[in-house]
Parts: structure tokens; C-alpha cells; sequence
């Protein structure tokens, strides 16, 4: 695979979260038809978009965090990162973000609605995707010479990053017009995943010197996860008491 074929399947990686988060979507379904409590629904579904990915975006969160968690120069924490073994910042994020997504996607199949169920994690799942498409936007280092991060990082230009943002953000508008509370609440779920992870990915950069597959990996998950919590949000409203 060349650069050239890279950027194109970086643009394309939405649409790839889409169809991931939709099946994801599907399992919760199946699994409110034939009973299943919804708790253990939202079990199934974080467990489909892990299997369907083969934990690769589970593992790069894991790497970024030990490699975050490492004390020493950038070589270290890339040293740190590059090694089969997962630490206690690995361990722990994994859980806190696999509880985190696992609570949103029950409280989604709580709903009790077909395209709520259907729709949202399609939302998240291509949201934490766009948030890749924008890790390797132009400008962004590789922090190795070599692997995922050296051969897409700076290939995709504001133009074809901004392009890809605009579709998500329409589809995510228009699948909570359908399924969600609010149009709105699909952008404000896109723009709350992306700038979550444009944080990470910065602080990425700063400390590792560029991006790595496991910092994409990591920037996918955490949109994900920030974009599913902002769909699954309650309306609330502040009540002033009268006494005096």
C-alpha cells in the first residue's frame, strides 16, 4: 500500500464506522426482540465493534495510553508503546472507556426504539472514524519513520478533511432526525467526538514527536465514546424553588 492508496482509505474510514456501528446497531435490536436485559445488550454491542474490528482501536488506546503513562524521553514512551505487554494506564483506560461506551448503548436500546437503536451507534462509531480522517490531515507529523502513522500522517488536505467532516455531520444530523431526540444532537455528538480527540491527538504530538496507528486507534475510541455520551444525554432543566 502506497501513500496514495492510504489517503484514500482515510477519507473513506466514516463510511467504513458507519456500516460497523449499524451492525452494532443490529445486535442491540435482535437482542431487545428475544429479551436480553439491555445491560447485557450494551455488552453485545461494544462486543460487535470489537470483534468486527479485531480490537485494533482497543489495542492502539491501550499502546497511547501506557506510551502517555511513560516517564522518559519520546523514544521511550514510542519503545513503550511498540511492546506486546499492556500496563495499569492501559488497563485502566480500556475499562473506563469500554464501561463508558457499554452504558451509552444500554441506555440507547433502553429507548426501546427501532432507529434510535439502529442509527446512533452508526453516529459513533463514524464519528470516531472521521476523528481518524483528521489525525492525518496535512501538517501532522509520523513519529516513526516506519508502520501505519509514517504512511498516512499529512495525506489528506483541509479540503478533503472538511469535505468528509461535512458528511458526517449531515448524516449524523439526519439519522437523529430520525431516530435521536433532536437534528441538532448528531452535529453536537460529531463536533463534541472531534474536538476530544483534536486534543488527544495534539498532545500526542507533543509528546511523541508525531502520530503512530496506535494514536489513531486511541483518537477513534475516544471520539467514539465522547460522541455516544452526548447522543444518549437526558434533557434536563433547572428548577428555582419559591420559598423564600
Amino acid at each position: 500500500m502506497d501513500r496514495e492508496t492510504a489517503s484514500g482509505a482515510m477519507r473513506l474510514a466514516p463510511l467504513v464506522g458507519a456500516a460497523v456501528g449499524l451492525a452494532a446497531g443490529a445486535v442491540l435490536l435482535i437482542a431487545l426482540v428475544v429479551g436480553i436485559p439491555s445491560l447485557v445488550a450494551g455488552v453485545l454491542g461494544v462486543g460487535t465493534l470489537a470483534l468486527l474490528t479485531r480490537g485494533l482501536h482497543l489495542d492502539g488506546l491501550a499502546d497511547t495510553a501506557d506510551g502517555l503513562g511513560c516517564y522518559g524521553d519520546p523514544s521511550r514512551a514510542l519503545a513503550v508503546m511498540k511492546s506486546s505487554d499492556v500496563g495499569a494506564f492501559g488497563v485502566v483506560t480500556l475499562l473506563l472507556v469500554g464501561v463508558a461506551q457499554v452504558a451509552c448503548l444500554t441506555a440507547v436500546t433502553e429507548q426501546r426504539a427501532v432507529l434510535p437503536i439502529l442509527l446512533l451507534p452508526a453516529v459513533g462509531a463514524a464519528t470516531g472514524r472521521a476523528a481518524i480522517t483528521w489525525a492525518c490531515r496535512a501538517g501532522v507529523a509520523s513519529a516513526r519513520p516506519t508502520g501505519l502513522g509514517a504512511l498516512v500522517a499529512g495525506t489528506l488536505s483541509p479540503v478533503a478533511v472538511g469535505v468528509t467532516t461535512l458528511v458526517v455531520v449531515i448524516g449524523a444530523a439526519l439519522a437523529t432526525a430520525l431516530g435521536g431526540p433532536t437534528v441538532l444532537r448528531g452535529p453536537l455528538a460529531v463536533a463534541a467526538g472531534l474536538v476530544v480527540a483534536w486534543a488527544l491527538v495534539r498532545h500526542c504530538v507533543r509528546r511523541f514527536g508525531g502520530i503512530t496507528g496506535d494514536v489513531l486507534g486511541a483518537a477513534c475510541e475516544v471520539a467514539t465514546t465522547a460522541a455516544l455520551v452526548v447522543l444518549v444525554i437526558e434533557p434536563w432543566s433547572l428548577s428555582v424553588p419559591l420559598t423564600r
